[in-house]
């Protein structure tokens, strides 16, 4: 424990700890990043964290918890945990109107404790970090240095299918309809969605199988490490009710699938894969598309195709959003 005056204190918490203040009725803290949600640092952290020190903490101010901060430790430099090639934003969690203070205490605390370096990663335009720990840090003349590394894309989701098709170039619409009529001449489509506990053992088998299969990059990707970690995660965002797994069938048979993320009125496409001796039906392609549909239907607001600059991003109506990489001296 850290201490920056009587009523403030920086507190070590554990990820059961952090779980029950995420699932608090009416908690004030703000979970906008589905990255640092406690079911998912909780799967990272036993798959990939065993080189590094937990700084996973909570700032307190007259007992009550004004933010949580889920770092890395190693050496001199702190870090979010997590890692960019698995998590495509991260951020700190805090009470809105209480940045100023959180940060402060923070940075107090981390200093005690002899870190020299924050190196946050990767980081959309509203993080908490842009916003304002970013001055913060400069008022208090660290060096500060952030530059854009990649872009993620996402879009605002209108009420209805009709009005999305309107959204894209008449190109593209014309593409999506085509596309979707050829493969409903070919056979019986079906798509449907699991995130029942029950069914997702089998269901990610099935997703890691096409995933696999469909480019010779996503099967290198795919180390055992990484499987063990989408088969963690895939149970414990399905107990917290957020997983979701889209499975496009042909005639009966499976011929792609998406993992994506169903949590604050956004979709989250996390990933995809598909039956590459489906390439000509653009199976992939239209797995996306009736996963779009789906989350319409359903009066989701955005849906955010996530980090990655893939044509099919763009031509289903996509916008650039810049993710970036911010390094803070203490000293």
């Amino acid at each position: 424990m850290g201490a920056s005056g009587p009523d403030q204190i920086v507190t070590m918490e554990s990820f059961d700890d952090l779980a029950s203040y995420w699932l608090k009725p009416c908690s004030p803290l703000k979970w906008d990043c589905i990255f640092v949600l406690p079911p998912w640092l909780k799967v990272w952290w036993r798959e990939f964290g065993s080189t590094t020190d937990s700084y996973l903490c909570a700032v307190r101010q007259r007992d009550t918890i004004i933010g949580v901060a889920p770092l890395l430790i190693k050496g001199g430099e702190a870090s979010f945990m997590g890692d960019a090639d698995l998590c495509d934003c991260l951020d700190f969690v805090i009470s809105p109107g209480s940045e100023n203070d959180f940060f402060n205490i923070l940075l107090d605390d981390l200093r005690e404790k002899g870190i020299s370096l924050l190196s946050l990663r990767p980081l959309r335009p509203d993080s908490t970090v842009l916003t304002h720990l970013v001055d913060i840090a400069e008022v208090r003349r660290y060096k500060v240095s952030c530059r854009v590394e990649d872009v993620s894309l996402e879009m605002d989701l209108p009420p209805t299918w009709e009005e999305y098709l309107r959204i894209l170039n008449r190109k593209q619409r014309h593409e999506v309809r085509r596309k979707l009529r050829r493969l409903q001449e070919t056979g019986e489509v079906n798509y449907r969605i699991i995130k029942d506990i029950e069914t997702v053992a089998d269901a990610i088998d099935l997703f890691l199988k096409l995933f696999r299969k469909s480019r010779e990059d996503k099967a290198i990707f795919m180390t055992t490490n990484r499987e063990s970690f989408f088969r963690s995660l895939a149970k414990s965002m399905a107990q917290a009710h957020i997983l979701r797994l889209g499975i496009l069938e042909l005639d009966a048979k499976p011929v792609a699938a998406i993992m994506f993320f169903d949590c604050n009125d956004t979709i989250y496409l996390y990933n995809s894969g598909y039956d590459n001796h489906y390439t000509s039906l653009s199976v992939g392609l239209i797995s996306k598309i009736l996963c779009i549909k789906y989350s319409i239907e359903r009066g989701r607001r955005k849906f955010d195709f996530l980090k990655g600059t893939e044509k099919y991003k763009y031509h289903l109506g996509g916008k650039e959003i810049p993710l970036h990489d911010c390094q803070i001296v203490l000293k």
